[in-house]
């Protein structure tokens, strides 16, 4: 092994524990400092700055991480069959996805532009859209409102429900049935009208 492929491996394994902390830390509280990741990762401040220039390149870093690990478990997911069924099962892994990672979120969104945090998130949302447009053409989904209203409405649920579990105000052994209750109800086609 060359000097200069185990420098590349050494830093490759330094950013890879960096970009960790970050999402460990950041995970649990969304203004931890550059001094606490750089800590809990075993570097020095200067090495930090020496992969990541400043904390939005970073907290993106971590948040493409998360995504990345969310990726390979919702698309593991089984979508096939009665697209209410297959919602449900989204559902309660999306969940357990956005609650581990609701305050990394927060981090992102704090430092990141809104557009850029949306095309992180593109690989869910168009499974999540993908979905809705097949539930649409099976009668199981509503079709009066716009699909992106409603993609972008089942993300805020997921997120809200992680927020009422951070202030207490909802028990995590309950969230995947109240969420997958409301967005169920959200997508519901409206009753039809009387004549």
């Amino acid at each position: 092994m060359t000097t200069r492929t185990r420098r590349r491996a050494d830093a490759e394994r330094s950013i890879a524990r960096i970009v960790a902390a970050a999402r460990e830390l950041l995970g649990r509280d969304p203004a931890a400092t550059i001094d606490e990741i750089a800590a809990a990762a075993g570097v020095g401040r200067m090495t930090l700055y020496g992969h990541f220039r400043n904390r939005v390149e970073l907290v993106e870093a971590a948040l493409t991480d998360a995504l990345a690990e969310g990726e390979r478990t919702l698309s593991a997911v089984d979508l096939d069959g009665d697209p209410a069924d297959a919602l449900d099962r989204l559902l309660a892994s999306s969940w357990a996805l956005v609650g581990e990672s609701s305050s990394l979120l927060t981090a992102a969104q704090d430092v990141l532009p809104p557009g850029r945090v949306r095309q992180l998130h593109g690989a869910p949302a168009a499974r999540l859209e993908d979905l809705v447009r097949r539930g649409q053409r099976a009668g199981t989904f509503r079709t009066d409102l716009p699909i992106g209203w409603l993609v972008s409405a089942v993300h805020h649920l997921l997120h809200g429900a992680a927020e009422e579990v951070r202030a207490g105000r909802l028990d995590a052994a309950d969230v995947a049935a109240v969420v997958t209750a409301s967005v169920q109800s959200l997508l519901r086609p409206p009753p039809a009208p009387q004549k």
